[in-house]
């Protein structure tokens, strides 16, 4: 037992007793000549050979980078569904590229005074068919629309939907309508509510009327164009103020008050 000791131990003695030298096990010098073959390996894969073109310019080279902006076809995810786009889900063309001037000129106009109109609350907006006219104006008819990107939620008294805005084949703004509904029969027309707010809140991002979110336009327009009046509830007969314009009566189910 000794012996068989002696003999496994021997080739470490004799290591141990060479000056300068380091007892090197042989699974260790196994594993290092395994590493020195592979950082061969690498070196020569690195190495560019004669048939590699050496200065041809990568995808992030500056000669790459310094390429005009494609074209929003060529920026997105690819159409499916047998070469259609499904809004549902893409956003192909968001950012991509900005209008023409021509169509930016139509967009950013002044709002017109004139077809703003105010809530009896105060609230100043542009009624949902001005805005449909600007589209026409700017993408003319048939080159812009209102995709859904999910089912019409109905609540216990509003609906809400989401809603992207296509023009000329990209997509320009995402938002989400809502709309309150008073009993189940009216769901139907609160749906069609929701998607002119929705309409309208996408119209916001593309610079339409930006004007009524302007808190110097609203209280300059309310001065100058609105005022407060009393008026009686027709069914009621409750008296209250509410703003209308000046040159407009209130309307059902309002009438002055004496």
């Amino acid at each position: 037992m000794r012996s068989s000791v002696l003999r496994a131990i021997r080739p470490f003695r004799r290591a141990l007793s060479v000056p300068n030298k380091i007892a090197v096990s042989p699974y260790l010098s196994f594993h290092r000549s395994i590493a020195s073959s592979a950082r061969a390996a690498a070196v020569s894969r690195a190495t560019p050979s004669a048939s590699t073109p050496v200065n041809e310019p990568g995808p992030e080279t500056p000669n790459e980078l310094s390429q005009p902006l494609l074209s929003t076809s060529e920026t997105s995810i690819p159409p499916t569904n047998n070469g259609v786009t499904d809004w549902s889900s893409s956003f192909h063309g968001l950012g991509a590229a900005p209008f023409e001037p021509r169509i930016a000129e139509i967009l950013l106009r002044p709002v017109n005074p004139d077809d703003v109109e105010i809530k009896p609350d105060g609230i100043i907006y542009l009624p949902e068919i001005k805005y449909r006219r600007i589209l026409n104006e700017a993408f003319g008819p048939g080159g812009w629309g209102l995709a859904p990107r999910g089912e019409l939620i109905v609540g216990d008294k509003v609906v809400t939907r989401e809603y992207a805005l296509v023009a000329h084949g990209r997509l320009v703004a995402i938002a989400r309508g809502e709309m309150q509904y008073f009993n189940e029969e009216s769901i139907p027309t609160a749906g069609e509510g929701c998607k002119s707010n929705a309409l309208m809140r996408c119209c916001k991002d593309i610079g339409i009327a930006s004007e009524l979110w302007d808190p110097q336009f609203i209280r300059k327009f309310k001065k100058t164009k609105c005022h407060e009046v009393w008026v009686e509830h027709v069914v009621s007969k409750k008296k209250r103020q509410i703003w209308v314009r000046r040159d407009c009566e209130p309307t059902y189910p309002y009438k002055k008050s004496s």
